[in-house]
């Protein structure tokens, strides 16, 4: 009970009185001792975006609104609010520093909005075996993991052989559409070496697990994430910028090869606990993407 007096006196009388004593005495508002004082990435940009956030813009002072519809806007609108935000805070358009600072942030929360779009995008197109950069890319796929084995058909059994369910792997991508195509052939090509010690180690007699089908429920677990806004911090700090299209592949690539480790490590009995594991991976990234400081890339 306590707690929430207190949070009721803080919000909406001790905060104001404090922040009127801090620009008295710093002659900086509330958005400029933050931009100053937080080191760049997730911290920063996290606290921006959060002061942007919260009640309708119509029961909100000017002030509070022109911030709140800056952290909304789109890429080609990011410098015209960086200067309406400064102009009506009061803030020298001379502050140089306060006005990169705010920029990059705003890159980052309209480029995070934009990545999503992008990935939902590719995701939503269906695989079509009628499109020939659909079977130039799934043969591509091909070619990269088994560079000393030729195909003997289209449809063929050896579709197995990297990890596909059947003799046709457009059945497999209906639930990631091209996205899971797209990321298994980047992996493959941006990751060579990785991607075959992978997939020899997916045929393991005891512990082997079908590499294209994990590699596709992994798409869908990087695509969660982005979708639920878990991965802000990682790519807050991976770029200072707009995220790309690119950093979404170094994220799953990242997933490929750390649940491959993982599986490893807690040995299953079968493969038929694959469930359990692939949900107690997910929980374990989960929980490394709440630190601010996250970074992770397989570099790492």
């Amino acid at each position: 009970m306590w707690a929430q007096v207190w949070g009721f006196l803080y919000s909406n009388y001790f905060r104001f009185w404090l922040k009127w004593i801090l620009r008295l005495l710093t002659g900086k508002c509330e958005l400029q001792r933050l931009l100053g004082g937080v080191e760049a990435g997730a911290r920063r940009t996290l606290s921006v975006g959060n002061g942007g956030a919260g009640a309708g813009a119509a029961r909100l002072p000017r002030k509070r609104r022109v911030l709140r519809n800056a952290v909304h806007v789109e890429e080609a609108e990011v410098e015209k609010c960086v200067r309406d935000v400064m102009k009506e805070k009061k803030i020298e358009q001379k502050d140089t520093g306060f006005k990169k600072n705010l920029h990059i942030s705003l890159l980052q929360i309209s480029g995070y909005k934009k990545l999503y779009l992008n990935v939902e995008n590719l995701r939503k197109v269906p695989y079509d075996s009628e499109n020939e950069e659909h079977e130039e890319q799934l043969i591509e796929l091909w070619n990269l993991l088994m560079p000393h084995e030729n195909l003997k058909a289209r449809i063929t059994k050896q579709w197995c052989d990297i990890g596909f369910q059947g003799d046709d792997p457009k059945t497999d991508f209906r639930g990631m559409g091209l996205l899971g195509l797209v990321n298994l052939v980047y992996f493959s090509k941006h990751y060579t070496s990785e991607a075959r010690q992978i997939l020899s180690r997916s045929n393991h007699p005891k512990l082997g697990y079908s590499y294209a089908i994990v590699g596709i429920n992994l798409t869908e677990m990087a695509y969660s994430l982005l979708k639920n806004g878990a991965l802000k911090a990682h790519l807050y700090n991976m770029v200072s910028g707009l995220p790309q299209m690119e950093h979404f592949h170094q994220f799953y690539c990242y997933l490929v090869y750390e649940f491959d480790k993982f599986w490893f490590e807690e040995e299953p009995e079968s493969i038929m606990h694959f469930n359990q594991y692939r949900e107690k991976f997910h929980e374990k990234i989960k929980g490394l993407l709440l630190d601010y400081n996250v970074v992770l890339t397989l570099q790492d």
